[in-house]
């Protein structure tokens, strides 16, 4: 079994690009202009490696906060039913919506603020 270093240098290996040549029927070497089709190099979870800037920030949306929001609300409440064992039911309705106030706009301007931050690195020149 390869040690993790052994591994590193592996995938190391296969994420530089190769020059592509072919052997012409005089038996020569020839380069070849354009690749067929490169294959781009991956993560461990198949996904294309998008370089040093990670992943694609997309812009903010209140749909996608929204289903944050279904994620995020029955987990809240479970939360307050647990934590606040002589509350009654509507009184953890209230607190969980008054947390859902609170999260759902501080979501969006979190999304705003990544997007913002993504795209001045994006216009910056790569050195």
């Amino acid at each position: 079994m390869p040690t993790r270093k052994q591994k590193r240098r592996r995938e190391k290996g296969r994420r530089h690009d190769y020059e592509y040549v072919y052997v012409d029927e005089e038996g020569r070497e020839v380069e070849v202009d354009e690749p067929q089709q490169q294959k781009t190099a991956k993560n461990r979870n198949g996904r294309p490696v998008t370089g040093r800037g990670g992943r694609r920030i997309d812009p903010p949306s209140w749909t996608r906060v929204g289903k944050r929001a279904l994620i995020f609300a029955p987990l809240m409440f479970v939360t307050i039913r647990f934590l606040g064992k002589g509350e009654s039911p509507q009184t953890s309705v209230l607190e969980t919506l008054f947390l859902m106030l609170v999260f759902l706009p501080f979501s969006y301007f979190m999304d705003s603020f990544l997007y913002r931050t993504y795209k001045r690195r994006a216009e910056q020149p790569k050195s």
